[in-house]
């Protein structure tokens, strides 16, 4: 096989890793958030994008490579083959650019919903809701929290000793009665 020919079977193959890998970034981007409230993801969205931007300019570049190399093929054949997998490639690079962009819509889209729900649940009430406060709390908001318990405890406890001293007293003065 001519050295230009294995070029562009290396070309290629690393068109099909580098493709698989992109689309697969674009899926998480456009499932992020997808399926429940504000927790944490794995990658952040402008991580998720990096990468598949990344993608998107290997991509761009392996075109470019390709573009270079297909006059250089050997045959007619191989070079109108080479020229018909570019034009494929270059509609292929669109269509990713174009998914990217909807799967961007699409997790922004997602992550005002898991935010919308969120606040419906923290302001709407009842148990669940109680408890998500509960759990939203700073440790400021904790302390606070607890130094309200104590203070509470101590007044109830000296409400105890003056009730003991008065049952005391009570007593006292009917032993001293009888």
């Amino acid at each position: 096989m001519d050295k230009v020919a294995e070029t562009v079977e290396k070309v290629k193959k690393e068109w099909d890793q580098t493709y698989a890998q992109t689309q697969q970034q674009i899926r998480a981007i456009e499932e992020y958030y997808q399926f429940g409230s504000l927790r944490q993801e794995k990658n952040s969205l402008p991580r998720l994008n990096g990468l598949a931007h990344d993608g998107l300019t290997l991509l761009s570049s392996l075109l470019f490579k390709l573009d270079l190399l297909a006059p250089q093929l050997p045959s007619e054949e191989e070079i109108q083959s080479a020229q018909a997998t570019l034009e494929s490639w270059k509609q292929e690079s669109q269509r990713l650019k174009l998914s990217l962009r909807n799967a961007n819509l699409q997790a922004k889209a997602n992550i005002r919903k898991a935010a919308q729900e969120e606040r419906e649940l923290l302001l709407g009430g009842g148990t669940e809701s109680t408890l998500r406060r509960r759990n939203l709390q700073t440790k400021a908001g904790m302390t606070s929290a607890a130094e309200s318990i104590t203070e509470s405890l101590r007044r109830t406890r000296q409400l105890m000793v003056q009730e003991v001293e008065r049952s005391a007293g009570t007593l006292m003065s009917f032993g001293n009665f009888f």
